[in-house]
């Protein structure tokens, strides 16, 4: 199944490297990588638009290529609730979430649980927990994900792939922080774009346009599939293929649990995440954070079209491969008895567009797969430099959080190519129902956790702690298990011996469970735990983010502030003799200033900042004011926004 490029699909993919590593080096040059302000938050200097195009390039990774495609091949439309769920959510961040995060002063979501409920046994389980994840299902899911790419379609070693990919992401984001990570995702959102339109409108040509599709993909089988459709009838097209809203009891996405188990899920992605959450936390002021959010809104819009109908359309034309409806002819097509519709997408790119063209939609592929790389990676190092490593370091300095940062990325980067060959066993025919499976086990808690935080004042921290604990425990029995049975594969005529928990209920309707679960236990421990004092809830919900006054910290494990209470340096003190002249350096060589530029340091002498210097820069930080009129304008483009999602919704029920 290998398929080979010609030398303009080279060019093309070699151009789109330059490019990327070019803006991505030249973000490096920029000031404000010094400070974990500069490094972790861009500076706080993003407008709507790189904000925007960086939550939807952050999203739309590899998995999404290979994944959500490769579902829609397998089973119709239903996925499309994913991507348009996803719109009202975005909206909510915006909106509701990301005031309370800004005006509480913080940088990262364990960070602000801190400072909501105090003490530190939240913030260090949710950034463990956080990163346990990243890996699980974040990193390693993209790497695999493009390797496998790489390595069925152009017969390039697995490996040898994981190390390409990383090496260029490792680059600029090891080196720029989050600057170099919008950037180029600016840019990698408009390559994945123009690439994605091109295939698209190509394929529903060839096709013979909508209507056709719809028939054509509802005889899409395997020849095998047509010979003996009832000892194959798992290779047929699903009756309600183009239907969203399905069945709750038979269909394999039931509406009961994409609207309510669905949402759980969606609000830890996009409402509580570090790595969605942080991009909106660069942004300059209020104004572009929400332009951010709905520009990132109307962007999931296409992805129906950019990805989930060209899935489908891919089945159409190989139906032998895709649709493959035995172990044995799957584990010829593409080497895996689960099934093929992973390879859906990467089929089309590869036999349908013409050459260069085919090179500038591989370049999209890789756009997607670097650009949600760099934001896990940048989102990731966040968690473990202020969240884990400040711990233990309380009066670490800048180069060595800087530091840190850096080395972390490295280690989160080594985790998921160990975890890769296990993740290659365990993810059956459909990759993207096993990132969704493991996330339905362990987010919904989390997303409680918050909506608690930030809506009912009662909640303390024994309440939130506890009943993370218990409703954690039970989704992580379940994914044990996810990982000790297996489904039968597709026409092996094996019975479904599962445990009736992974059998009779579906994953959606767990996370339904377990956020009932969660909540309860929360609710009724806060009710017999002593509540926070109101002095020390200024600004860090939703009913008081508008406070004037901070929130009291008079806990003993109090913290420094990251990068208003700084003091610089030692060495970069200025000394002032009693002419006022300042004590100069000794120029050093080539080695330090290649560390220097790495690590974003500088021998240059650093002020001390004054109290009232502090004072602004720190009202700058936790401003949510707007004005006015600009305002209005977001209003009307977030109801414009869900008003088109609604309508798709019910066209398509």
């Amino acid at each position: 199944m290998v398929e080979k490029l010609s030398e303009n699909d080279y060019i093309s993919i070699g151009v789109y490297f330059a490019l990327v590593l070019a803006v991505g080096l030249w973000s490096t040059f920029r000031p404000n990588r010094g400070s974990t302000t500069g490094y972790f938050l861009a500076g706080k200097t993003m407008h709507w638009f790189p904000v925007g195009a960086s939550i939807f390039a952050s999203n739309v990774g590899a998995p999404m290529f290979i994944g959500l495609a490769g579902t829609a091949a397998a089973s119709g439309i239903a996925c499309a609730i994913y991507e348009w769920h996803a719109i009202f959510l975005l909206i909510a961040l915006g909106w509701v979430f990301v005031p309370v995060y800004v005006a509480s002063g913080c940088y990262t979501m364990p960070e602000y649980l801190k400072k909501r409920f105090g003490g530190v046994r939240l913030r260090i389980y949710l950034s463990v927990l956080t990163l346990f994840l990243y890996v699980l299902t974040r990193i390693s899911a993209e790497i695999y994900s493009g390797a496998l790419f790489m390595q069925k379609l152009l017969g390039w070693n697995l490996f040898a792939c994981v190390g390409i990919i990383l090496l260029v992401t490792a680059v600029y984001t090891v080196v720029g922080g989050l600057a170099a990570v919008i950037y180029t995702d600016t840019l990698q959102t408009i390559i994945l774009l123009i690439g994605s339109c091109i295939l698209f409108i190509s394929s529903m040509v060839d096709v013979g346009g909508w209507g056709a599709f719809v028939d054509k993909y509802m005889k899409a089988a395997s020849n095998r599939t047509l010979q003996d459709p009832v000892n194959y009838s798992c290779g047929l097209p699903r009756k309600d293929s183009f239907n969203i809203w399905r069945d709750p009891v038979t269909g394999d996405l039931p509406w009961t649990g994409t609207v309510f188990g669905l949402t759980m899920l969606g609000m830890w992605v996009w409402c509580t995440d570090q790595l969605m959450v942080q991009r909106c936390l660069s942004a300059k002021n209020m104004t572009h954070s929400k332009g951010g959010t709905v520009f990132a809104a109307a962007m999931k819009i296409t992805t129906f079209f950019l990805f989930i109908v060209p899935g489908m359309i891919s089945r159409i034309f190989f139906p032998d491969e895709i649709a493959c409806s035995d172990p044995e002819s799957c584990e010829e097509a593409c080497g895996n008895t689960a099934g093929c519709s992973n390879m859906a997408y990467p089929l089309l790119v590869l036999r349908k567009l013409p050459e260069g063209i085919r090179g500038v939609m591989l370049a999209a592929l890789l756009a997607a797969l670097m650009s949600s790389l760099t934001s896990i990676f940048n989102s990731a190092s966040t968690m473990m430099t202020l969240d884990l490593w400040r711990r233990f370091r309380k009066r670490a300095s800048q180069a060595e959080l800087m530091i840190v940062g850096r080395v972390s990325v490295l280690i989160l980067i080594a985790l998921s190519v160990i975890w890769i060959p296990i993740m290659e066993q365990s993810q059956g025919g459909q990759l993207w129902n096993y990132l969704q499976t493991v996330s339905a086990c362990v987010s919904p808690p989390l997303c409680c956790v918050f909506l608690l935080a930030l809506f009912w004042k009662r909640t303390t921290e024994a309440g939130a702690f506890w009943g993370l604990m218990l409703s954690t425990a039970a989704g992580l029995c379940r994914m044990i298990l996810e990982f000790v049975y297996s489904a039968p594969d597709c026409g092996s005529g094996d019975v479904d011996e599962r445990p009736s928990v992974l059998s009779k209920v579906n994953f959606l309707h767990f996370a339904i469970i377990i956020s009932i679960i969660s909540l309860i236990s929360s609710v009724v421990i806060s009710l017999f735990t002593e509540p926070r004092a109101p002095e020390k809830l200024h600004r860090v919900t939703w009913w008081t983010r508008h406070d004037k006054e901070d929130a009291e910290d008079t806990d003993s494990e109090s913290e420094e502030e990251t990068e208003v209470n700084e003091d610089v340096d030692k060495d970069d003190k200025i000394s002032m003799n009693g002419g006022g002249s300042v004590s100069t350096k000794q120029p050093k060589g080539v080695c330090h200033a290649f560390y220097n530029w790495v690590c974003g340091q500088t021998d240059q002498p650093k002020p001390k900042l004054t109290n009232e210097e502090k004072k602004l820069i720190k009202q700058k930080l936790t401003d949510i004011e707007e004005s006015p009129g600009a305002s209005k304008l977001l209003d009307i483009l977030a109801i414009v926004v869900s008003a088109l999602t609604v309508f798709l919704l019910g066209f398509f029920a």
